[in-house]
């Protein structure tokens, strides 16, 4: 007859924290505990909050374990080391000590379950030193229940502790958070997970090789857990040594070394190669979601490299023939193309996500980078604007400024503001006032800047003679507007200056004017070529200004 087998046990389980010095990633949590505990400057509550996988309810037990802590002999005082000796923490370890609950909030949410802890927790522990309850996902109690636990939570019993977990801190009231000593878990880096689960495959005694250790560190996101359960599998699946390939297939992910060439013939403009490789992946199984985000990965890790290069050592993102292969490309690449591509496919992941045919829209994402790849960067396509399009409309108010110099006196020279450059150091050095531009450019010689901003913004031209100046005012202007220009150019010019509001309306103020001929250069620029193929390939992008230096 064969030997009853004993049920497996997930490694989760089996390697589940059972002291502080086991818990990986959280020194800060560690030491403030250990500390608080050897001082016995103990919390009468806790609020351990974190993503899943990091050791909430872990932590929990531990802290239950090391308060209750009694020895081999049963004379001991709380400890932070081991408590593998004491039978009473081997109890609560195994969930079945009566005086630490644990209460899954998630499925007990009412008032109710709330009143039946508060009416138990005046009673002394039947065996431990404390009662301790331990709430996980506290934040799924109702308002009522929270509101039954605030007295009891803000003075408990002496022999009472609360430890809450939650993976949604934001959604605890404040009024529980204030009356509770807080710990924040944080993701356990890949370099922490990684030597983690090596550690665990040599327990197991099961070889791994370690671009397959760090896929599952990678798919973890810094949840231990998550990464237990992804090894497990990945030990099913290999037997007794876990291969970089099959944990990929497995995980649905691309070949790193495959997507570094994808993106560096989308990059290149090599559109035939680069669906080429997207055609692979998809007969080979790989999830299109999966490889964006392998691209964006991959983008990210080459803007660092191309903005930092000596940060070069990313063993726990790729391997190290990879990262010189990265490092190659980038160098080849410019800020701004990596700033687009990262754009492109941030943009293009939440297509993949919505779209009926995800294969489909990832093939889309690819030749929109490849188009993208052949529009110049920014830098130059400014250059381009100013070598071409703007020394055509640079030429065309430039134009008629000459006949108007010997006729500069007339008013009807303040129409036309296209004049307003050619004329305006001649008049300034005459203390001559000839249009509004003059009278601007006066008073911002004798640094008259406030009088000055006002007559661009409020000021509207009707009759301008030597020595008289009749204008119209916006409701928003000063009302001594009209008194100070008379004054501030009276002292200027040289010669005594008339300035009088007129109810006729005048030419339009010299900001309108300005803003009018802003208008016309965007119109004209939305209409160049260049242009219209950017907004083409990124139809959300936007031009907020145009700027002329020509």
């Amino acid at each position: 007859m064969s030997e009853k087998q004993e049920p497996y046990r997930v490694l989760a389980r089996k390697y589940r924290p059972q002291s502080f010095e086991e818990l990986i990633g959280q020194d800060a949590l560690v030491r403030t505990l250990k500390n608080a505990i050897e001082s016995g400057r103990i919390a009468h509550a806790f609020m351990l909050t974190g993503i899943r996988g990091t050791g909430k309810t872990t932590t929990a037990r531990i802290i239950a374990k090391a308060l209750n802590y009694t020895g081999a002999d049963g004379t001991a005082g709380p400890t932070t080391g081991p408590t593998d000796d004491c039978q009473l923490c081997q109890a609560i370890s195994e969930d079945r000590h009566p005086d630490v609950m644990e209460m899954d909030a998630a499925t007990r949410t009412g008032v109710d379950d709330i009143r039946e802890i508060l009416d138990g927790v005046r009673y002394a522990p039947s065996e431990a030193r404390y009662k301790v309850y331990i709430i996980d996902e506290v934040h799924m109690l109702s308002k009522q229940a929270f509101n039954a636990l605030l007295k009891t939570l803000e003075e408990p019993p002496e022999h009472v502790k609360f430890i809450f977990a939650t993976t949604e801190i934001r959604k605890v009231p404040v009024t529980v958070l204030s009356r509770c000593q807080r710990f924040d878990l944080r993701r356990v880096d890949e370099e922490t997970l990684s030597a983690h689960y090596q550690k665990i495959c040599g327990l197991e005694n099961v070889s791994a090789e370690d671009e397959a250790i760090a896929m599952i560190s990678r798919a973890a996101d810094g949840s231990v857990r998550d990464g237990l359960s992804l090894l497990d599998q990945g030990i099913a699946l290999g037997g007794e040594k876990i291969v970089a390939e099959q944990v990929g297939a497995m995980l649905g992910l691309a070949d790193r070394a495959k997507s570094l060439d994808l993106l560096e013939k989308a990059l290149t403009g090599d559109m035939p190669g680069a669906l080429a490789i997207m055609e692979d992946f998809y007969r080979s199984g790989g999830d299109p979601a999966t490889i964006i985000q392998d691209l964006l990965d991959l983008t990210h890790i080459l803007t660092r490299l191309r903005a930092v290069p000596e940060a070069g050592e990313m063993k726990q993102a790729l391997s190290g023939d990879m990262i010189k292969r990265a490092k190659e490309l980038a160098e080849k690449l410019s800020m701004p193309t990596l700033g687009k591509t990262w754009q492109i496919l941030l943009k293009g992941l939440g297509e993949v996500n919505i779209a009926p045919s995800p294969q489909t829209a990832a093939e889309m994402v690819i030749i929109r980078l490849v188009y993208a790849a052949d529009l110049p960067d920014p830098a130059d396509l400014i250059k381009k604007l100013k070598d071409q399009p703007s020394d055509a409309q640079g030429n065309q108010p430039s134009a008629p400024s000459a006949p108007p110099r010997e006729t500069a006196p007339v008013a009807r020279g303040s129409a036309a503001p296209a004049v307003a450059p050619a004329p305006q150091t001649e008049a300034v050095s005459e203390k001559a006032v000839h249009n509004l531009e003059d009278v601007v450019a006066l008073l911002e010689t004798e640094n008259e800047f406030l009088l000055a901003g006002q007559v661009v913004q409020f000021v509207h031209l009707v009759k301008l003679e030597q020595g008289r100046l009749e204008i119209n005012l916006e409701p928003e202007a000063p009302q001594k507007l009209a008194q100070d220009m008379g004054q501030k150019l009276s002292a200027l010019a040289g010669r005594r200056w008339m300035v009088s509001v007129s109810g006729a309306s005048g030419a339009a103020t010299l900001a309108q004017r300005e803003k009018a001929q802003q208008q016309k250069e965007f119109e004209e620029v939305l209409k160049l070529p260049v242009i219209q193929d950017i907004l083409e390939v990124f139809p959300d992008a936007k031009i907020k200004s145009v700027k002329n230096k020509g």
